[in-house]
């Protein structure tokens, strides 16, 4: 897949350099501006053309992270079933997972989850507003040869069920946050780099004693003010940092991304 976060006129020349590659049979193209967002809605096969600019189309083929096995469907817009800038977030569940309860908002495809219960946490909770991605999360978990229970793979809004599990009194060992820098759902707005906090006071909730957050943003937002937003959410709550690290070294010189985990009393 080709990835242009900028204009290029000469895009059909270096897909034909890909392509020249031994082994590679399509080149899809994936065209990322920053106003992505919004012709997102309004023109998403202008910026992800569902067949490929060189080659055969590909339906989905499985691509193999760390020894795990995802599902990746190439002409599927800009969201292809893995985000490469998480790699070492999702290396991170898995090493930090076992006899752990987790819960995975915002799940998309479950790679979380898959990380998680690989790991050997007791049980992954995955939560997304589409019911058609988690679907696409239990054949993750199927390639990788784990059992599914329909029960932790929720469909709906993450603020809702925050509360829910809240008001139900049931917390996680780990709860991990991987907003979308803009969602919209029935009944919610959130843009990350206005609204982190919320979520953060959200899940804080729902964080057992001596439990883990992850808290990922991936928006063009400076360390401190996603740090001052992740305090504003916890409140009289003081964490103890964890760790913290960034968009895999190995995919990207340079990312938005931010993962900080913090312990929380």
């Amino acid at each position: 897949m080709l990835s242009l976060y900028t204009d290029a006129a000469d895009e059909l020349a270096i897909a034909e350099q890909l392509a020249a590659e031994e082994g590679i049979e399509a080149v899809y193209v994936k065209r990322r501006p920053r106003e992505a967002r919004k012709l997102a809605n309004e023109s998403p096969e202008e910026l992800a053309p569902p067949l490929p600019l060189i080659g055969k189309p590909v339906e989905s083929l499985i691509v193999t992270e760390l020894g795990v096995r995802f599902e990746i469907r190439p002409g599927n817009g800009l969201s292809v079933g893995l985000y490469l800038d998480s790699r070492d977030a999702r290396g991170w569940v898995r090493a930090n997972a076992r006899g752990r309860t987790v819960l995975n908002t915002f799940a998309y495809t479950c790679g979380f989850g898959v990380a998680a219960r690989l790991g050997g946490a007791t049980r992954a909770v995955n939560l997304d507003a589409s019911r058609k991605v988690l679907d696409w999360g239990e054949r993750n978990y199927a390639l990788n040869e784990l059992s599914t229970d329909r029960y932790d793979f929720v469909s709906g809004d993450t603020f809702d069920w925050l509360g829910r599990f809240a008001k139900k009194g049931e917390t996680f060992d780990l709860v991990i946050l991987d907003p979308p820098g803009f969602a919209t759902t029935r009944t919610s707005r959130f843009t990350a780099e206005r609204d982190y906090h919320r979520l953060v006071a959200a899940a804080e909730r729902v964080v057992a004693p001596k439990g883990l957050l992850l808290a990922m943003c991936n928006v063009e937002q400076s360390v401190s003010a996603f740090e001052d937003q992740l305090q504003r959410g916890l409140g009289k709550r003081k964490p103890r940092e964890v760790t913290r690290f960034g968009a895999s070294a190995l995919d990207f010189k340079t990312s938005a991304l931010k993962c900080h985990v913090l312990e929380l009393p």
